[in-house]
């Protein structure tokens, strides 16, 4: 019988297989099963840039499901056999998930407690990057060697090349080298200031950068695309190329919005280039990012997709940015679920959050797509949003009837009623985002809310309610928001298996702390990774949202608001 690496192996397509001898091995960590990291487009675009590098080998590794140690899928080798890991971090959620693959494979979780005079097989060098690195490493700060607070294509390549021309591998030397470079955070070399028990700041040494400012790319001749296809994916064959980065809209709660600035979105000749590079059999491609395209990029590369036979998917969908192009390759897929995100339940609400749609705009969407075909509709809200109150709830009740009875009667035309599915999501207020300020809304006020929500829909035929647990999302509202301190409590929750308040309760994290509104002029331990906006910009802009002030889109050729894009 084949081994697993080999069974996998058989059935990708763009592998790439290198010999190790003369080579440096580098691992590309995910921290989590195959199946769900090789559906992490950030993760193949680090595994291709790694492998240009012909004095590079550099092979994938995830979470074993059988708590096996866990072995890289190009050649079975062992994590130790690297001796530098970098590690894409997405979701607070695989933060565990990282941990528990270090123990599993006998890697020193701690960086202090690591070879200082030299890193190699066994004792790695350790690197951090992906969005969740972006908006607040701190949890996972003593865990890592270095972060990389950027886009990979501008930094990875820097730091290959550096790592190549290493005459030696002395850590602490190579990484305070490093330090001074802009998007290269060393977390040993900055320590909390604390003032009467309140975190004041950073002190960094040898007069590194505080803060530590994120590199970006500004343009690409190609969209990020797909570089191994497989079956076993979540979306399974499916070749997925990118749209853009960052988003224009500026919706109050989104940290894509604010961490990616500037907002980019990829010239359609950049999309049509890398779908074109699919294999020929393909004809399932998936676009990310279509809820921050402009209608115009959106139409060439739907005309593209058309002519080229392709079908479409894509996560969910800008209600006001359907296209007839777009109807057209909707009808063309076949597809039969399809997702708008209102976010907001009540039009208030949406002015809070900066959304930007109106009652008319999801009515318009919802038509649109069932009437391309699409007998699937969901639509994805938020509970607990600041100022949120019992007639928001009440409103989304009624938008979702308002869609029901819109789409109803194309179905009864049809003789086929389409189905709606609301996703009721807590709201957690993320690092880095306007919304920082504002509080975790309570597990108990959550589940009032839901439940009220659950009670309104129950009458509605072809409705059906998915919730998430509120007690998750308020270990994701610790995990988005905390320090360093968290760092020992997520090891104790890992080895012992215990429930996660009272493990973090015995290592002294106080999580309604953590989780509590904050004040204007507080500092916060994410703010060691600059995004280059104007000092109170966050602040001002939740004050807007609190008076439901809307906030005009990203211009980047003439906007000066939140100081990023710096125009003179």
């Amino acid at each position: 019988m084949k081994p697993d690496t080999a069974t996998i192996l058989d059935k990708e397509q763009g592998t790439i297989i290198k010999k190790w001898h003369g080579r440096l091995p580098v691992a590309i960590v995910f921290p989590n099963v195959y199946r769900l990291g090789m559906s992490n487009l950030g993760m193949q675009i680090v595994y291709r840039l790694a492998n240009e590098f012909p004095e590079i080998v550099c092979e994938r590794v995830f979470l074993p499901d059988d708590h096996s140690p866990p072995k890289s899928v190009e050649s079975g080798r062992l994590l130790t056999d690297f001796p530098v890991v970098l590690c894409a971090l997405s979701f607070e959620q695989d933060y565990e998930n990282l941990i528990r693959l270090f123990l599993l494979a006998g890697v020193e979780l701690f960086a202090a407690q690591r070879n200082n005079d030299s890193f190699s097989a066994g004792d790695p060098l350790i690197v951090g990057g992906g969005v969740a690195t972006f908006i607040n490493p701190e949890p996972l700060a003593d865990f890592f060697d270095l972060f990389l607070i950027g886009d990979a294509e501008v930094l990875l390549p820097e730091f290959l090349q550096s790592l190549l021309a290493l005459k030696s591998r002395e850590r602490h030397a190579f990484l305070k080298s490093l330090a001074h470079i802009p998007g290269n955070y060393v977390p040993s070399l900055y320590e909390y200031v604390w003032e009467d028990g309140q975190f004041a700041g950073f002190r960094s040494k040898f007069q590194c950068p505080s803060p530590v400012q994120k590199t970006v790319c500004h343009g690409v001749e190609k969209s990020g695309h797909s570089e191994i296809l497989t079956p076993e994916t979540e979306f399974s064959d499916m070749f997925i190329a990118e749209l853009g980065r960052g988003c224009s809209r500026g919706c109050r709660f989104c940290a894509a919005g604010f961490i990616y600035r500037p907002p980019r979105q990829w010239k359609a000749e950049a999309i049509i280039k890398a779908i074109s590079e699919r294999p020929q059999s393909c004809r399932k491609v998936g676009l990310l990012g279509m809820e921050m395209t402009e209608p115009k990029s959106l139409a060439e590369v739907s005309e593209y997709l058309l002519g080229e036979s392709c079908s479409l998917s894509f996560s969910s969908l800008r209600a006001d940015a359907i296209t007839p192009e777009l109807v057209a390759l909707l009808r063309q897929s076949r597809l039969k679920t399809a997702a708008i995100a209102p976010d907001g339940g009540s039009a208030r609400l949406r002015r809070v959050i900066n959304k930007g749609l109106s009652r008319e705009d999801l009515l318009s969407a919802a038509t649109l797509l069932v009437g391309a075909g699409v007998m699937n509709l969901k639509l994805y809200f938020m509970v607990g949003l600041p100022s949120e109150g019992d007639e928001d709830l009440d409103e989304l009740v009624i938008l979702v009837e308002e869609i029901k009875d819109a789409i109803d009667v194309i179905g009864r035309e049809r003789g086929r009623l389409a189905t709606i599915v609301v996703s009721l999501n807590s709201f957690v207020p993320k690092a880095s985002t306007p919304f920082q300020y504002a509080g975790f809304a309570g597990v108990k006020s959550l589940k009032l809310k839901i439940q009220r929500v659950r009670k309104g829909l129950k009458v509605l035929s072809n409705v059906k309610l998915h919730v998430d647990k509120p007690d998750n999302a308020f270990y994701q509202a610790v995990l988005a928001r905390g320090d360093r301190s968290l760092g020992p409590a997520l090891v104790e929750l890992v080895v012992t298996g215990r429930n996660w308040k009272q493990v973090f309760k015995g290592c002294g994290v106080d999580v309604a702390d953590v989780v509590r509104p904050r004040e204007q002029h507080e500092k916060f331990c994410w703010d060691i990774i600059g995004h280059g906006m104007s000092p109170g910009y966050l602040w001002q802009e939740y004050q807007r949202g609190l008076s439901e002030k809307a906030t005009p889109l990203c211009d980047t050729s003439k906007c000066k608001r939140c100081g990023v894009c710096n125009v003179s």
